[in-house]
């Protein structure tokens, strides 16, 4: 990757108040590639949090446009050759891809993190859900059918074979997990604290977390729900905690520092983790590095990997399994201990160098021509 410029679209970034695990993803991504000498520039949405353009850690960021226009601020800059001379792009496809593939004929190498079958109805009801979920399911492969794409899962890899995209062209790359900080003088809390990490937005399903905790409070009352993370859905959860009379066991802590993130980890007995549909779920391995086990959907996803059930963490099938595995765990704390310890060591196996590293080993291939296909959750194989 020595000296060749990898310019790569995402909708948004880390520092975005509605910045998520698959940001972090990619910037960790891309600090990978600027460590084996490529030149990377990330391209996403503008916000009031950062400046237009900056560089950090050595990877130029270039925000333009809102959540819309920067798709079609994005393949006018790549047509134009605003990013200068561009060896290869990741084209991170979020529901909808940046169309790249018509601004260049250079190689495109596709990011999925999963597929939003699911999400295309609850985020858009109606008639633009059709439309995006037809952009998504038919239109994207075949615009992208001679390109390589990359998963974070087994899972989202089998999901974009069921939409035609051959296996042969899809590589598994996951998410890694980083030490977690050590923070002396902070410990679980004497009375249930239980977390719920990421965007507030309808898929991730928060109003489940809140109502395991309305269901725990009769037996414990001093039960508390940290919800951490922003996003447009705010207020509705807010209403919704009014309207089940827990407003005063839900505390919405925002857009957090990591600091502040980790404390909040640190104090936990458990992450809650509602989501519809998780390519990966990286907040899982966060908390598994401060002992905490994840109580998740085994229908998103990715969480089969990223939770192994009955070990790091419970996967259950339906709302009503949900709060039952967080009242069993609330009330056995020897078991919950147990899975938190398991759950710290299955997050050291998970490696970001080794991401990175697997990742541009992907690319490479691309620019020589190759292209490449995983079953192995490890990483690529040739």
């Amino acid at each position: 990757m020595q000296g060749k410029h990898v310019v790569m679209f995402n909708w948004r970034d880390v520092a975005n108040p509605e910045g998520g695990g698959s940001e972090r993803y990619v910037e960790t991504i891309a600090r990978g590639l600027v460590r084996q000498g490529a030149r990377v520039t990330i391209f996403c949405a503008a916000h009031d949090q950062a400046p237009d353009d900056e560089t950090v850690d050595g990877v130029r960021y270039m925000r333009r446009g809102n959540r819309l226009d920067i798709y079609v601020i994005g393949m006018l800059f790549l047509l134009l050759r605003r990013f200068g001379h561009v060896d290869l792009v990741v084209d991170v496809q979020n529901g909808l891809p940046f169309f790249t593939r018509l601004a260049t004929r250079r190689p495109v190498v596709v990011l999925v993190h999963h597929v939003h079958r699911e999400q295309w109805p609850v985020v858009f009801p109606g008639p633009l859900s059709r439309v995006g979920w037809w952009i998504e399911s038919r239109l994207a492969p075949a615009l992208y059918r001679r390109s390589q794409y990359i998963a974070v899962s087994r899972a989202t890899r089998r999901e974009l074979i069921a939409l035609g995209i051959d296996g042969n062209r899809i590589a598994v790359v996951h998410n890694g997990t980083s030490p977690s900080p050590f923070l002396p003088g902070i410990s679980e809390t004497p009375r249930p604290l239980l977390t719920v990490v990421g965007r507030l937005v309808p898929h991730k399903q928060v109003e489940h977390a809140i109502d395991a905790v309305a269901a725990l409070r009769e037996r414990f009352p001093d039960v508390r729900l940290a919800v951490v993370g922003s996003g447009w859905w705010e207020d509705h959860l807010r209403k919704y905690a009014a309207e089940t009379g827990t407003s005063d066991l839900v505390s919405f802590e925002g857009h957090v520092t990591e600091e502040r993130k980790h404390e909040i980890l640190e104090r936990s007995w458990l992450l809650l983790l509602p989501s519809l549909k998780e390519g990966w779920g990286l907040v899982v391995g966060e908390a598994g590095g401060h002992g905490v086990p994840t109580v998740a959907y085994s229908t998103a996803g990715g969480t089969r990997e990223s939770v192994q059930h009955g070990v790091s963490g419970l996967l259950v099938e339906d709302q009503a399994g949900f709060t039952a595995a967080v009242e069993r765990l609330v009330e056995d704390p020897a078991y919950r201990h147990q899975l938190g310890d398991a759950a710290r060591v299955v997050s050291r196996t998970f490696a970001w160098e080794h991401s990175q590293d697997s990742f541009a080993l992907v690319l490479a291939d691309v620019l020589d021509g190759r292209r490449v296909s995983s079953e192995d959750p490890e990483g690529p194989q040739g």
